[in-house]
């Protein structure tokens, strides 16, 4: 039987996804917010659109099935700033589990999570460690954070983190039309002043300037450094790193 190319979970019909599963198949979820404030120059849907763009590249160069977008997920930091919509990490991890669970129950074995946030990270290694306790079954998590990292060379920022340069650049490449560059500003906030230490501590951005994690934007960084140009080239390094990454966890499906 040739080997079946890759393709959204949500495109088929069950009789499609049952071949699929059938054939093993691995199973990608990217992760990425559909309502979580960017500044007040991207969507609020940013996250998803990332995460969706991230499967769309895998899928076309693995035979792999990439589920619906988990759109919404554990982000205490953004609260503050209208339109974030934001779940307990507690219930962030029992829907991740819950729909990685389906896709067991109808015969996967081979899943990975492809997230394009940063809070939801400690909770996706508790789910990850979850299904692998409960349903023998191992799950591969890739974080956004650690994706393309060569082109960090490109970036001109002080700092940032959240609607920089970086994401912001990657917008620009993807979705141009979404992309508010004119309501673009500079803001680190108070971070510049911050001295630096070897603990972490959680942080968060605040509308309150007598907060030290002080956002007037919402945005961490310097947006207004970003281009189109840039952001393909991440977009590039950070699918090329999956690619990478899911060659070796599953290469009996690459082509």
């Amino acid at each position: 039987m040739p080997r079946m190319p890759g393709a959204f979970l949500e495109d088929l019909t069950w009789p499609e996804a049952e071949a699929r599963f059938k054939a093993g198949q691995p199973v990608i979820f990217p992760i990425g917010a559909a309502a979580l404030e960017h500044g007040p120059h991207l969507p609020l849907n940013t996250g998803s659109l990332i995460a969706r763009e991230l499967g769309r590249r895998i899928a076309a160069h693995m035979g792999v099935v990439v589920a619906p977008v988990i759109a919404f997920g554990y982000y205490p930091a953004f609260v503050d700033y209208p339109g974030t919509q934001h779940l307990s990490a507690e219930t962030f991890i029992r829907l991740v589990t819950e729909l990685a669970g389906n896709v067991i129950d109808q015969g996967v074995q081979r899943i990975a999570l492809v997230n394009a946030g940063v809070s939801t990270e400690a909770p996706l290694e508790i789910a990850a460690r979850r299904i692998l306790d409960e349903r023998k079954v191992r799950v591969h998590v890739a974080g956004i954070r650690r994706l393309g990292r060569k082109t960090d060379k490109l970036l001109k920022q002080k700092m940032g983190g959240h609607a920089d340069e970086r994401e912001t650049s990657v917008m620009m490449a993807l979705a141009p039309s979404k992309v508010r560059i004119v309501r673009a500003r500079k803001d680190y906030g108070h971070a510049a002043d911050a001295p630096q230490t070897v603990f972490d501590a959680p942080a968060r951005l605040t509308a309150d300037p007598a907060d030290p994690d002080w956002s007037a934007t919402g945005a961490f960084g310097d947006p207004t450094l970003a281009s189109a140009a840039k952001g393909a080239a991440i977009l590039d390094a950070m699918a090329h790193d999956l690619l990478e990454g899911l060659h070796r966890i599953f290469p009996d499906h690459s082509h």
